[in-house]
């Protein structure tokens, strides 16, 4: 019975390293056949008047919608500082209608971030409306340069990729920008490295 049993285990250990060395020469042989190339978005985003246009209009509402949250908070601040010095002499239904005041303050200061700065809040909504068809434009013109270049991947740079090396000659930052009919200029590019 021992001699079956080991005779089982060297098969199926033979198996398992015939199976291991086939997955590791298909792997070898799908990794060569792969195209690859990589693009930085940030890049190409910096290229774009469009989207300079749009981030600067979305920038302006940010420091408007800012400086508005600022002056309520002050406001919410001051209204605390000024209770806490007259409290000793306000009466029972005095202190319990500022504390009121204060907190309808503070619930109206809440609801304005989060109408303009939370994740359904204008801001996004305008991000959204401006960069949106940017992104989407820039997305055909790198299928478009994929499909020309004959590319199974392209990775993005800029997008949070670890890339620890890179080598210029698969960047195909330019011919997006080229397909997108962006004038290019190189110092921003030595930038983004």
């Amino acid at each position: 019975m021992y001699f079956v049993v080991r005779v089982v285990v060297e098969r199926i250990m033979k198996f398992k390293l015939i199976l291991t060395l086939l997955a590791f020469w298909v792997g070898l042989n799908f990794a060569q056949a792969q195209k690859f190339a990589y693009v930085d978005s940030d890049y190409i985003l910096g290229q774009m008047t469009e989207y300079k246009a749009a981030q600067k209009q979305l920038d302006e509402m940010a420091s408007k919608w800012d400086a508005d949250l600022k002056i309520m908070r002050d406001e919410v601040e001051k209204m605390n500082k000024d209770f806490k010095a007259e409290e000793i002499l306000l009466s029972a239904t005095q202190k319990k209608e500022r504390q009121d005041a204060i907190k309808a303050k503070e619930d109206a200061t809440v609801v304005f971030e989060q109408e303009k700065f939370g994740v359904n809040g204008e801001l996004f909504k305008k991000r959204q409306e401006l960069i949106k068809p940017i992104q989407d434009k820039i997305f055909v013109a790198i299928q478009k340069v994929a499909k020309n270049n004959g590319l199974d991947f392209i990775f993005d740079k800029s997008a949070n990729m670890n890339i620890l090396f890179s080598n210029p000659k698969h960047d195909r930052s330019d011919d997006v920008l080229d397909e997108l009919g962006v004038a290019t200029t190189e110092p921003e590019k030595n930038k983004s490295k």
